[in-house]
Formats: structure tokens, sequence, C-alpha cells
């Protein structure tokens, strides 16, 4: 089992990555300062709760907590209003107080929702997570808890810590494909913002990381979080540095939106966020190998290094309008200068990012 620590002081919590830890969840839990005088409320999907969610309760129960589960449809459109409201209901049927807490077991949807409802809930109750996606090593660190409105990702939301992440390698074994590799652009994006070794690291070992080889990816995993806690130890509610944490994030998150949350998985919406912050880098001054290599890392990666042509730039731009990193008329990008390093620039035109638009669409082409 490999360990790291979030640094908040009183607020700071473990990450814990290894394989069998689902099985000594209570364990954990109890080790992490909850009191099984006071209910929990674990939060699922319906495609990961027939796999774990019985053997997960009945591991909470002999332990001694009272242990109360609440299911709902998986995919993005679950962050929702409407579903958080079905998990207040449930906290409240299930006598949840205000030292319970909300466990997430799930990928980065169900972590965003239950993470939201815990920071909700009478003001607030502990939260923990328990992630089953490569791409929830991102999510699932760091406290950033939300859920969508229509309009835009993430809008709702708050800055809540849980107090234990256990990140049961295990879970991993059934995601298909295609989830696999959604998962390895946040694992990329990690080395891009902070470790050009990693970079070359996740370039040489693709095919291992794809074939879930267990010992490449625990150490993927780790590396990634491990960038993620030292950002978030330093910049807790992103006045600052954490900031670069949204590589691609700006594009993404805006494809997302025009594609209905359905089209394109996160991480394929973030990997053409990042080929375009990469071209963006290279039109600003970045070496021509800043997109090279970029490209190269999320191609291997089985992710898409281009836009279908489909996609409406006007509808792509409205949408980033809505996104909390414009302003002023101006948009705020995170923008590589080398592989490994980026800046936060305040000052990238509107017209510039519709021209990356536009060139994403012809990207095999491109420069």
């Amino acid at each position: 089992m490999r360990e790291l620590m979030v640094n908040l002081g009183e607020r700071s919590y473990p990450i814990r990555i290894g394989s069998g830890l689902l099985a000594r969840a209570g364990e954990q839990l109890l080790q992490a300062g909850l009191s099984v005088k006071s209910p929990l409320l674990v939060v699922s999907d319906d495609a990961v709760a027939p796999l774990y969610l019985d053997g997960l309760l009945e591991q909470l129960r002999s332990s001694g907590f009272r242990a109360a589960s609440c299911i709902v449809p998986a995919g993005e459109p679950s962050k929702s209003l409407a579903r958080f409201e079905e998990i207040m209901t449930k906290a409240l049927e299930h006598g949840l107080d205000r030292k319970s807490a909300i466990v997430a077991l799930g990928g980065g949807v169900v972590g965003d929702l239950a993470g939201y409802a815990a920071a909700s809930y009478m003001r607030g109750i502990r939260f923990v997570q328990m992630p089953t996606t490569i791409l929830a090593h991102d999510s699932s660190v760091g406290g950033k808890v939300a859920v969508n409105h229509p309009m835009a990702k993430n809008i709702i939301g708050a800055f809540h810590q849980p107090s234990l992440v256990l990140y049961d390698l295990d879970t991993l074994k059934t995601l298909p494909r295609r989830e696999v590799s959604s998962g390895l652009a946040e694992v990329v994006k990690h080395g891009l913002i902070r470790d050009a070794t990693f970079v070359d690291w996740c370039i040489d070992n693709a095919e291992r990381l794809l074939a879930l080889d267990a010992e490449a990816l625990g150490y993927a995993l780790y590396k990634g979080c491990a960038v993620k806690a030292d950002i978030v130890s330093s910049d807790e509610t992103e006045q600052g540095v954490r900031a670069i944490l949204n590589l691609g994030h700006t594009i993404g998150h805006a494809l997302e939106a025009v594609a209905g949350y359905n089209e394109l998985h996160h991480g394929e919406a973030i990997s053409i966020g990042m080929i375009g912050s990469a071209m963006l880098g290279v039109q600003l001054g970045a070496p021509q190998e800043v997109y090279l290599r970029t490209r190269e890392a999320l191609g291997k990666a089985g992710l898409p290094v281009s836009l279908p042509e489909h996609f409406d730039t006007d509808r792509i731009m409205e949408a980033m309008m809505h996104d909390k990193k414009f302003g002023e008329g101006k948009m705020v990008f995170i923008v590589p200068t080398a592989i490994g390093e980026v800046e936060i620039r305040q000052d990238i035109r509107q017209q510039w990012v519709r021209d990356i638009v536009e060139r994403l669409k012809r990207e095999a082409s491109w420069p």
C-alpha cells in the first residue's frame, strides 16, 4: 500500500492506494476518526453498486457502522440538483446527524455529487472518497465538489475536503477500455503541469497502463495524486497555483456542455482541451515539442487529439463564456511553456481561442 498526505493543518487527510482496501474499509474509517454511533450513507451508481456495494456495506456493518445506501444512475447527468435532492432525502430518512459521514463509492460523478451533498447536509458533515475509476484519482483529491447546471459544468459547488481517500486498485480491473483511456488523461495532465520525466514515463509505459498492469498503474496513480496533493496543500481554494490543475479544462468543459455531457467522456474532452492549450502555448512562444509530446502522450493513451467536425464553434465559445475562468472580456487559460511547466494567462483573446477550436477540427494538418 502506498500512502501520502494532503497537508491542510487540522483538516489534513491521507490518500491510501493499494489492493484489498475495501475489505478493510471499516477499520480505515475508524482510524480516520469516524464514529459508529452515527449512521453512514454510501452513495454509488448502478454500474459500480452491483460489483462492490454489498461487500462494502457488509464490511462496514461488521465494524459496527450503521450503513445505508443511495444508488444513482451512472453517468454525468447524475451530477444534478435532482440527484442531490435524492441524497438529501436518503440522509434524512436514515437519520444522519452532524457526526455522520457520506461515503462516495464510484467514479468522479459519484464523488462530486456525494461530496456536494456532504458539504451541504447540516452545513457540512464528513466525507470519504472511495474512487473506483482512474479518472477519479484527480477528482477524489482536493475537496472540489459540485453538480452541473444545463448551461455550465460544476457551477454549483463547494470546497469540502474528505476525511480519507481509499483507493482500492482491485476495483479498476472491471473498467471498460474507454474508461481506462479517459482516466489516463488526468494522469498525463499531472505530468504536463509538473513533471516532464513522468510524461516520458507515461509514453514509454502506455501499453502497460492500458492493460491495467498493477505495478504501473499503482505508480502512475501515486505520482498523479502526489502532484495534486502538493498543489492543493499550498492553495486549497484556487487563489493561485491550484489553477494550473485546470490545464485543458476551459475548452474541455465547454465541449462536455455542448455534447450534453454524454457524447464525450470527461477525459476525452480534457484531452482535446490539452491539445488546444498546447497549440495556444506554441502560438505564444513555447517550443514545438510542447505540442508534439502532448499529442504523443495522449494519443498513446488511446485518447482523441482532435475535435469532431460536427461540433459548432459558436456553441463552444458560448459555453466558455459561462466558465468560471472567464472574466472582463478576456479568457483565463493554463498555457504550457515547456513539458512539465505551465503558466496562468489572463490575457487570452477570444479570437485566439476561436481559431484554436477551428484548428482542432483539422488537427492532423496542424501546424
